[in-house]
């Protein structure tokens, strides 16, 4: 009988993890499947783990091929595979025993061509929240598009999916060689998918390696290895360039927030910088300067140094970067008649190496938080009390202004300062009458120059903070005066 899912699992020399893999498989909640399970070449005892789970369980098919890396053995297996979807499973990790049936119930409902779930990082035995995922699966969402729902830009995994077969045959799907080999296919696949499934559960759990000769913790610093990704990144670029030239931003941003990482920790580890430097001037060069003016001003002036050949401050201010991990790096004024806003980095208007202050410039970076910390009658009045300040900005806020909006009215309030950012504010709720059911406070500050607006936030709940009429109604006649 043709199963439902086919579930490609390619693996060389994945000892120490297949087990746990291929036993997540067989525990599946949706039994309708089968797992093509592809040797690439493995010299350990990976083969022998992967024949006794084909000789215990029918669903499980073993093939085999010479080394030829986890894209050719994809393809192999998908040549193999007879399901109506199929999913990917890297053997050294794990899949939820509900996930694949989540994943394929949703496409069964909407007719999507793909689903796709959240990711957890397992960290020496511990799941995590993926990193490169974070931003994605907060909330679920059906039938939505990638040029809709750009956050998909970094879901360019394919591990975390379930495919339509015949989409992906439509679409002249299959995996090129090398080790970035997933990250073209899932950025294709999203753009050529009629539509999209999003779902908020973790459907994949994503290991973190750390032994193992092909472990891409270990190799993903070395010069072909960071060559392989800079060919993933063009590819990825090139198709998005031709189909949806809308999503090169948000690719490119993501470039330079992760991918990069890989070659600053090559170059703080290198003894001779010089292939190394090249190669990130051809990474830089393939993003083109828009990518590089907008990406904060910390990560500039890193690319900066590197792009300059400045190794050893390049590895000061990666030193920076890792000592204020927890508290932030400031930001701090300069100038009296036209004053900006600057990260307060190394070298910041160093006369020996004349880097342009616009590379410091953190004025965007800024932003409003605002803080509603109780709410209280006092028999007469409503009184507010809470905190502004400015994110990085260790300054006192020179003004503050606050008033409730409902919308469409606003209504200004007398503040009184307490300390450096504390507010309390009163108000007579009769001067809401006539407005709408729900009122939220909006705080405007300036501190030398810089001007900044904002919603402030509930100090216990975390969202917006309301204000909820008592007694409400549309002729606003019973709020109490």
């Amino acid at each position: 009988m043709i199963p439902l899912l086919s579930v490609i699992v390619p693996f060389h020399n994945v000892e120490p993890y297949i087990t746990e893999c291929l036993k997540s498989l067989a525990a599946q909640t949706l039994d309708d499947l089968e797992v093509v399970m592809v040797d690439d070449g493995s010299v350990d005892g990976s083969r022998r783990v992967a024949e006794d789970f084909a000789a215990a369980d029918p669903r499980f098919v073993l093939v085999t091929q010479r080394n030829q890396g986890p894209g050719p053995a994809r393809n192999a297996g998908i040549r193999l595979a007879r399901g109506t979807y199929l999913a990917f499973a890297d053997a050294d990790d794990v899949v939820p025993p509900e996930a694949y049936e989540r994943l394929v119930a949703k496409l069964a409902e909407t007719g999507s061509d793909l689903a796709c779930g959240a990711v957890g990082r397992l960290v020496d035995g511990v799941l995590e929240e993926s990193t490169l995922h974070e931003k994605v699966f907060r909330r679920p969402v059906l039938c939505t598009h990638i040029t809709d729902k750009q956050v998909l830009v970094r879901d360019r995994t394919v591990w975390n999916k379930v495919y339509r077969r015949d989409f992906w045959e439509r679409a002249g799907l299959a995996f090129p060689a090398g080790i970035y080999e997933d990250v073209p296919v899932a950025m294709q696949a999203h753009v050529l998918a009629g539509s999209v499934d999003m779902l908020g559960e973790v459907v994949y759990h994503w290991r973190r390696r750390e032994e193992g000769e092909d472990s891409i913790t270990q190799r993903r610093n070395e010069l072909s290895n960071l060559n392989e990704r800079l060919a993933a990144i063009r590819s990825v670029r090139a198709f998005l360039d031709e189909r949806a030239p809308e999503l090169l931003d948000g690719f490119d941003a993501l470039v330079l927030e992760k991918d990069i990482l890989f070659l600053f920790q090559a170059l703080e580890r290198c003894a001779e910088p010089g292939p190394l430097l090249d190669l990130a001037r051809a990474w830089v060069a393939e993003l083109g300067p828009r990518a590089v003016a907008t990406a904060p001003s910390l990560r500039r002036l890193e690319l900066h140094l590197m792009t300059r050949g400045l190794v050893a401050e390049l590895r000061k201010v990666r030193d920076f970067r890792r000592a204020r991990a927890e508290s932030g790096t400031r930001v701090v004024p300069r100038g009296w008649r036209t004053t900006g806003w600057y990260g307060d980095y190394p070298f910041f208007r160093d006369r020996r190496l004349r880097i342009p202050d616009e590379v410091f410039d953190a004025r965007d970076e800024l932003r409003l938080l605002a803080r509603v910390d109780d709410c209280a009658w006092t028999g007469a009045e409503y009184r507010v009390r809470g905190e502004l300040a400015v994110h990085r900005v260790d300054r006192r806020i020179d003004r503050m202004n606050l008033w409730l909006s409902d919308g469409r009215r606003k209504v200004p309030l007398e503040v009184s300062r307490t300390g450096r950012g504390g507010f309390v504010a009163a108000f007579d709720p009769a001067r809401l009458a006539g407005g709408g059911e729900v009122w939220r406070l909006q705080a405007r500050t300036e501190t030398r120059g810089l001007v900044l607006k904002g919603w402030c936030r509930d100090g216990e709940a975390g969202g917006t903070w309301r204000f909820t009429v008592p007694g409400w109604s549309r002729t606003g006649q019973d709020i109490p005066q």
